[in-house]
């Protein structure tokens, strides 16, 4: 029975092309492209990227890409290459994607929480705000502001205790 790396290079030829037009097709190095006709599967980078060459290079042929990447897993198998340690990239991919979903979510949920504390705060000064308004004109709040009794000085005293200075500044001037 041949290998992998014999049958794939049998249907190169077969198909009259050269490496060379592989990786001009498929941007795959050339060594990789070799490494993989010559069963030499420590060469390849690893992981995931080996099936995207072998999924490259069977479509630049024309052959069925799935069909030969099962093909590749059995023989890369084979070899004694794969083992537990080797990562599996669709749970890291997934996890990190968990990650990143689970951030925003928490992002969102304290702008929510934020956006309540300020309508909580706007709510409840406007209703101080409207109970002094409504307070004041009814005549039962003292004043808008909410001032000390002893510093409370009425209006009208202010205005008449001022008047005699208005009237000594206003002759200076000639009025």
């Amino acid at each position: 029975m041949a290998s992998f790396g014999e049958d794939l290079r049998k249907e190169r030829l077969s198909r009259g092309l050269k490496l060379e037009n592989i990786n001009a097709i498929t941007k795959i190095s050339l060594s990789h492209l070799l490494a993989l006709e010559q069963n030499r599967f420590r060469l390849l980078p690893g992981g995931i990227l080996n099936k995207g060459i072998v999924r490259g290079y069977a479509g630049a042929l024309g052959l069925d890409p799935q069909a030969w990447t099962e093909r590749f897993l059995e023989a890369y198998s084979a070899s004694g290459l794969v083992t537990s340690e080797e990562p599996d990239w669709t749970a890291f991919a997934s996890n990190v994607g968990r990650v990143r979903i689970l951030r925003h979510d928490a992002a969102e949920e304290r702008l929510r929480w934020l956006g309540a504390s300020v309508l909580l705060f706007v709510v409840t000064a406007a209703g101080i705000l409207t109970l002094r308004y409504v307070g004041l004109r009814a005549g039962w709040w003292p004043s808008f502001l909410p001032f000390h009794a002893a510093h409370h000085v009425p209006v009208r005293a202010a205005v008449s205790s001022m008047r005699p200075l208005v009237i000594r500044v206003s002759s200076l001037f000639g009025h």
